[in-house]
């Protein structure tokens, strides 16, 4: 199964989010108020929400690290694809609010222009989102976590709302009012797209889904183990960030039954060194003559 050691390595990941989050809303929501921009002041109530779905990402992490019971038999680890999930949710919310934000901004231009402070303070907290999108990225895809990749993508989108509100409030400096909803639209358009993906990816797993042509490569392998005549069955599905395959392989029935076993024994190897397999259970069935 998945090391648990790397699930506590993803928690440093959402740990460093919040705080980030905590940090940047908070001189956001202040410089906006002081400097007068409403672009500023939406995306520190944005970063505050963040909060929420980098908690939920952690809480997730955690309840994934438990180890199984009577009642999970596979341990807790679709808890991290269940955070994933939450995480979606937050972020179409905020995608749609800014979609929402631009829109409304053509009907209703703002016609004052707020200090430019505002605007490098926008700078600022987009750099430091992008270093925790490029931390967490790694991270994600070194332990192999869809819930970092998730918390990773929503940095990158913050980073990307950020640039959003910097363009909007230098644009309404020159006199180009239209520039900061277009931009807002645009960015609104790549937060909702990237939470379809997060929550396609999570309710497909959640399902049981599985790649076919992943699969079609596995029960390759197994054809091609000694012994191995034909295979009547295999299918594989998503625990966390595991895969579980289950086979049924036809064997000749004058086989004894270490040698049958020594079959098996391949057949989970080749799959979990191939194919980073966590669990392989493989059902024997001689061939009838």
């Amino acid at each position: 199964m998945e090391n648990y050691n790397d699930i506590k390595q993803g928690e440093k990941g959402a740990w460093l989010s919040i705080v980030a989050y905590i940090f940047l809303s908070a001189i956001k929501l202040f410089i906006g108020t002081v400097a007068g921009s409403q672009a500023l002041l939406a995306d520190g109530l944005n970063n505050s929400t963040d909060i929420i779905a980098s908690i939920a990402v952690l809480i997730g992490l955690k309840i994934s690290r438990r180890p199984p019971d009577s009642n999970h038999s596979y341990g807790h680890f679709r808890a991290e694809t269940v955070a994933s999930l939450i995480a979606s949710f937050i972020m179409i919310v905020v995608g749609l609010q800014v979609l929402y934000q631009g829109v409304n901004k053509f009907i209703q231009p703002e016609l004052e222009s707020p200090d430019l402070i505002a605007a490098w303070t926008a700078v600022f907290c987009a750099v430091i989102m992008m270093g925790v999108y490029m931390y967490n990225i790694r991270l994600a895809r070194s332990i192999n976590s869809n819930a970092m990749r998730a918390v990773a993508l929503d940095n990158r989108s913050d980073a990307l709302v950020s640039i959003g509100a910097f363009v909007g409030i230098v644009a309404s400096g020159f006199g180009i009012p239209w520039l900061d909803p277009l931009t807002a639209i645009i960015v609104g358009l790549i937060i909702c797209k990237t939470a379809w993906d997060i929550f396609s990816k999570a309710t497909h797993d959640l399902t049981d889904g599985f790649d076919a042509e992943e699969l079609e490569l596995m029960k390759e392998t197994v054809a091609e183990i000694d012994g191995v005549q034909s295979i009547k069955d295999i299918k594989a599905r998503i625990h966390g960030n595991n895969v579980l395959v289950d086979t049924t392989v036809l064997v000749d029935s004058e086989l004894s039954v270490v040698q049958s076993h020594d079959i098996t024994e391949e057949i989970e190897e080749q799959l979990k060194d191939r194919h980073q397999v966590s669990n392989v259970l493989v059902h024997i069935e001689p061939v009838m003559k």
